[in-house]
């Protein structure tokens, strides 16, 4: 059996840590023996994980400046630190903190894989976890692959970084599709959805890469339009005061509902008319992913993995421009041209059915298996 290391900062909220629990746990455990360290103790999806994961961490608790601690100390010092025991396949989840101290392992037997989850146009999101930007080329030279969750995320990668070398792949994420769909048809019992208005909803982390104060700017000159919608927003994060305080201050408590994070989302995804994913940037965004999953038409801004998703002629959902004006637009059109939204409702659910958790574990072991 293969001992392997899956490295993450933490396992908060977001997709890629839920994605990295449905992977784990789906793993065959006659293969391989499976140890999950998180740097920092905690986060929502860690009850996830079932009891065949060796979970290990080294902070209890997420602390500030923790990137600019990480740097006084050596890649190989950090391993040497942190991971201690010796693995077949030390594989980083993220990029960032976790990519840097895997680089640091010096034993030869170990072969090293990271992911990348985003579409990186602007060197400052992976070099604020290093020294500089030398150190950043010779750890990510150090890795036997680099896997990337979308064609676009790779090629963003390359031009950003052209002097990082390697085995470059691409891995879509694991989704549990079956789970989704049976959890998606669960009542829903603290919201009451109005049928007379179209239902809106957005999944993901209050960031600022997710754009929600250009989506709550797009609603509120919607509902000026006398277009009737209600938008949920389902998550947390760091500007959630931020989007309560616009909420007030332009009279919107009647037509946005912050709903915070839920255990399961796809029941709220499945009841609702519309998914919009206003991000900056994306990889391949699991909250679009799980809404063609449930049958829930999706407006997106062109971010990586969209493409590959919904067609790069918007053949199963409707994606707009990188823009605020651009979303409007595309937002607008959905919810007033006569049966688009029914056309692409059963649009997603027709590419809903290309998502198969079977096949995306099965390419990561058949990738495991042959390092």
């Amino acid at each position: 059996m293969k001992k392997v290391l899956f490295a993450i900062p933490t396992l908060g909220g977001g997709g890629a840590e839920r994605v990295l629990v449905t992977l784990l746990n789906n793993l065959d455990a006659e293969k391989y023996v499976i140890t999950l360290f998180s740097i920092f103790d905690g986060g929502i999806n860690k009850k996830f994980l079932n009891n065949k994961i060796h979970y290990k961490f080294y902070f209890k608790k997420l602390f500030r400046g923790n990137i600019h601690l990480f740097k006084i100390f050596s890649p190989d010092k950090l391993y040497k630190i942190m991971i201690k025991d010796k693995y077949d396949i030390v594989i980083s989840y993220l990029e960032g903190p976790t990519t840097r101290i895997i680089s640091g392992c010096t034993n030869p037997n170990s072969k090293l894989l990271n992911l990348v989850h985003i579409e990186i146009d602007n060197p400052k999101v992976i070099t604020q976890s290093y020294r500089n930007m030398n150190e950043v080329v010779n750890s990510y030279n150090k890795f036997d692959a680099t896997i990337f969750v979308s064609n676009t995320a790779q090629i963003a990668f390359q031009k950003t970084f052209k002097n990082i070398n390697g085995n470059f792949l691409v891995k879509y994420n694991t989704v549990d599709n079956n789970l989704i769909i049976s959890k998606s048809k669960e009542q829903v019992n603290d919201v009451n959805f109005d049928c007379n208005k179209i239902n809106i909803i957005s999944v993901g982390r209050f960031t600022e890469q997710k754009g929600y104060v250009r989506l709550l700017e797009i609603i509120n000159s919607l509902i000026n339009e006398n277009i009737k919608i209600h938008l949920y927003l389902l998550g947390k994060g760091e500007l959630e005061n931020k989007y309560y305080k616009f909420i007030n201050e332009y009279d919107l408590n009647n037509y946005v509902t912050i709903l915070g994070f839920k255990d399961n989302p796809y029941k709220y995804v499945r009841n609702c008319d519309l998914f919009v994913c206003s991000s900056y940037q994306e990889g391949y965004s699991t909250a679009v992913t799980e809404s063609l999953i449930v049958g829930t038409p999706v407006v997106t801004t062109l971010c990586s993995g969209m493409e590959e998703m919904l067609g790069a002629n918007n053949e199963y959902g409707l994606i707009t421009e990188n823009s605020e004006e651009a979303l409007y637009q595309g937002m607008k059109r959905m919810l007033t041209e006569p049966g688009l939204l029914q056309h692409y409702k059963e649009k997603a659910i027709e590419r809903g059915k290309y998502f198969s958790m079977e096949k995306t574990v099965k390419a990561v072991e058949e990738l495991l298996d042959n390092l």
